[in-house]
């Protein structure tokens, strides 16, 4: 499923700013202007990542920070006007995974939003199922049919996140944001040659097709 993104912020100009860069990326944007706001929408949404200022009109974003850390596992990316030392480490000590002072340029604000996010997807250790397709996390072990297959890292990564999401369509776009990071060329074919690998093996053995490209778009896990 689209990660769910919580902004935290009492500018009205910043939520809507977030709120449409965000969404044109692909998320899911919530919005709070205050840090009971903030609480309440967290415990009842439960998002993937919260942006949170740390200067609200109520609750400050220390105190949100620590209560959200206590009570979920949600990324934490704190923003703030301020720029002292003392500040940065604060944040971190309420339970921040990462901090970005204001001004802020949009593109590396939507880095970060990606950086954090591909923490998440080795500490979901459910095993996954899918057709014949098994993948264990706590294992890092796939098979099909009972077949073990060997994967290198990232061939791993590309799978787990099809796993994570079947037969939801995966732009290629996302899909690079996801596993190989903002700094990967748009016109790069790196993409195409691991699903041509993922492919490979999942079909060494006579399997049936379950990576199907959608074109013009991405791909997908189904049968």
């Amino acid at each position: 499923m689209t990660p769910l993104i919580l902004v935290v912020d009492d500018d009205p100009k910043i939520t809507s700013l977030l709120r449409r860069s965000l969404s044109y990326a692909g998320y899911r944007v919530h919005e709070a202007r205050n840090g009971v706001e903030a609480l309440e929408t967290a415990t009842a949404t439960k998002p993937e990542l919260v942006i949170l200022d740390i200067m609200l009109p109520d609750v400050d974003g220390f105190e949100v920070c620590r209560r959200l850390r206590a009570e979920t596992d949600t990324l934490i990316l704190m923003l703030t006007a301020k720029d002292e030392i003392s500040d940065r480490i604060r944040g971190l000590d309420s339970g921040a995974d990462d901090y970005l002072v204001k001004p802020f340029a949009l593109d590396e604000l939507l880095a970060r939003v990606r950086a954090l996010l591909r923490r998440r997807l080795p500490k979901d250790n459910r095993i996954f199922e899918f057709a014949d397709l098994r993948l264990d996390p706590a294992t890092r072990e796939v098979s099909r049919a009972g077949r073990v297959i060997e994967f290198t890292g990232k061939e791993y990564e590309l799978l787990a996140l099809f796993m994570a999401s079947p037969r939801h369509v995966l732009t290629r776009q996302e899909i690079m944001d996801r596993i190989w990071g903002y700094d990967y060329s748009g016109e790069s074919n790196v993409l195409e040659v691991y699903i041509g690998y993922l492919r490979a093996k999942l079909e060494e053995k006579g399997g049936k097709r379950l990576l199907h490209t959608i074109r013009g778009v991405g791909y997908v896990l189904r049968e």
